[in-house]
């Protein structure tokens, strides 16, 4: 095939190269296993080989420390009562991990200065978290109420992790979940 080449030393990392760049200018929904194999270089069955598919793909473009799927469904085992704790349980988990809070901080580093980082993680976060989410709760605001636990951590962040204000910057995560986890149930189930 003119133009296409078989995998090389690091074809994985150019494929990832050409996923990052079309995730960030296309978004997680236009973007598709055949352009970044064209953008790559390659054939589209060398990207299958390296990932099983477009979600797999964005998992490993953006170098996530978790898999967004798993945990997604993690959260909506269990009942729905304590779906706030189980939340925050999770977010706290990755971002306390050393590996987890470097390249989460980078992410959300990105995400504020780059609109198209920010629609990248935006529509690849609806996708494999927020909407799982939202369907188990089952009611017609769903999708309001998950965005609203999503803008409620994403304040913890910026203040805890990015800012590091006191005294929220060395509180225990303990102490956090008793005192956010609260919030987020009365966004879920109030």
């Amino acid at each position: 095939m003119a133009g296409r080449r078989p995998g090389g030393p690091d074809t994985r990392g150019e494929i990832l190269t050409a996923a990052r760049e079309s995730f960030a200018s296309k978004g997680f929904d236009r973007t598709s296993i055949r352009g970044v194999a064209r953008d790559a270089r390659v054939d589209a069955a060398l990207v299958h080989h390296y990932f099983d598919g477009k979600e797999e793909l964005f998992i490993a473009a953006l170098e996530l420390p978790v898999d967004p799927r798993v945990v997604a469904a993690t959260l909506v085992q269990g009942p729905i009562d304590d779906l706030g704790v189980r939340i925050l349980t999770a977010f706290l988990g990755v971002w306390e991990s050393a590996d987890g809070q470097s390249r989460m901080k980078a992410m959300v580093r990105g995400a504020v200065t780059s609109d198209e980082v920010a629609k990248m993680l935006r529509e690849g976060i609806t996708r494999m978290i927020l909407g799982p989410v939202a369907a188990r709760l089952g009611t017609p605001d769903a999708a309001q109420r998950v965005a609203l636990v999503a803008s409620q951590m994403m304040g913890l962040v910026l203040v805890r992790y990015v800012l590091e204000l006191e005294p929220i910057a060395s509180a225990s995560t303990e102490e956090l979940i008793a005192r956010v986890a609260p919030t987020l149930q009365a966004y879920l189930t109030d």
